[in-house]
């Protein structure tokens, strides 16, 4: 089956209440992972490509793997740039067959944001390709960096549901990640906190009465850090602390059922990962074949995405729809 574009896609998830998964591609065995379990599920999947991922594994490789990943499976496969920082990246993924891009000037002020996506919008649509925009602030990394990267936001900005309609109107966007409360990272949360689920209602009736439809969101920054994972990355080795928190379940069910169509899910993978390698090194100390240690960690990312497509997108089951 040849990449699917997400217009369809998305028509199709908001009609039956699901969410599509957004998950991000560095490697492999990242790669092999998410497709595996989307295929065993038979849920569509939406694969993510950061600016960083692009350059750590060159943009050749990534799109080679992409297409080995295609010509293997049966479900409906979508290639996005996640986080894409200026129109000249935006070009470079659209020139090279992506169906989907995301332009994030959120730290632009509004008029701003508005003129870069805008300009994006005006040459993804030549190409058939659509445009994901952001409007508000999330904490965390930004652009897959890091704070050695330097672009760490310690400040947020929530949606404003009002600001919302008119950045839609204006820059054109086919869709648009909101903030509410939503962040990047294994740190997400200070104690017990929740998505802003009434902003987020908010929005969509903002949205819906000024004549857009069922308007898709996205919901960035969405993974839930489960504890376990990160308890067995401190058991062997490693140093999270204690304050790891990501976004509960609970939440993104609601955000997938009030209107969240994409959800993006990147650290919770990397937890995984991590974990099945930590516990084979520490365990086996002797070992050094990268297949003995990067294969359990493959399997580990797998079951995790397979929990997320039945259990929290419920988008299993739906690749054919």
């Amino acid at each position: 089956m040849p990449l699917t574009h997400t217009t369809d896609l998305f028509a199709k998830a908001l009609k039956g209440k699901y969410a599509l998964g957004a998950f991000n591609v560095n490697n492999m065995e990242l790669l092999q992972a998410i497709i595996e379990a989307c295929e065993e599920e038979k849920a569509p999947v939406m694969l993510q490509i950061s600016k960083g991922a692009r350059d750590y594994a060159h943009p050749v490789y990534l799109k080679k793997l992409i297409e080995a990943a295609v010509s293997v499976s049966t479900i409906p496969i979508a290639v996005h740039l996640d986080h894409g920082d200026s129109f000249e990246l935006c070009k470079q993924c659209i020139d090279e067959g992506f169906t989907s891009v995301m332009i994030d000037a959120s730290h632009d002020p509004f008029d701003k944001n508005v003129e870069i996506c805008r300009k994006v919008v005006d040459y993804a649509h030549k190409y058939n390709c659509v445009v994901e925009g952001e409007l508000g602030m999330l904490v965390g990394a930004q652009h897959d960096d890091g704070e050695e990267g330097g672009s760490y936001s310690k400040g947020g900005a929530y949606t404003h549901p009002d600001e919302a309609v008119e950045f839609v109107k204006q820059s054109g966007v086919d869709s648009l990640a909101v903030a509410i409360g939503n962040s990047h990272g294994a740190y997400k949360f200070k104690g017990e906190q929740h998505l802003d689920l009434d902003r987020l209602k908010a929005i969509k009736k903002a949205l819906m009465d000024a004549g857009m439809g069922d308007y898709p969101l996205v919901l960035h920054g969405a993974s839930s850090v489960p504890k376990e994972l990160a308890q067995k990355i401190n058991q062997f080795g490693g140093d999270l602390g204690n304050e790891t928190a990501g976004v509960p379940e609970a939440d993104i069910e609601i955000a997938r059922r009030t209107g969240c169509t994409k959800v993006n899910i990147d650290t919770d993978l990397r937890l995984a990962m991590t974990a099945a390698v930590r516990e084979v090194l520490v365990s086996k100390p002797k070992e050094f074949d990268p297949r003995k240690y990067l294969g359990p960690a493959r399997q580990a990312v797998r079951e995790l995405v397979r929990h997320k497509l039945r259990n929290v997108l419920c988008c299993a089951g739906h690749a054919f729809d």
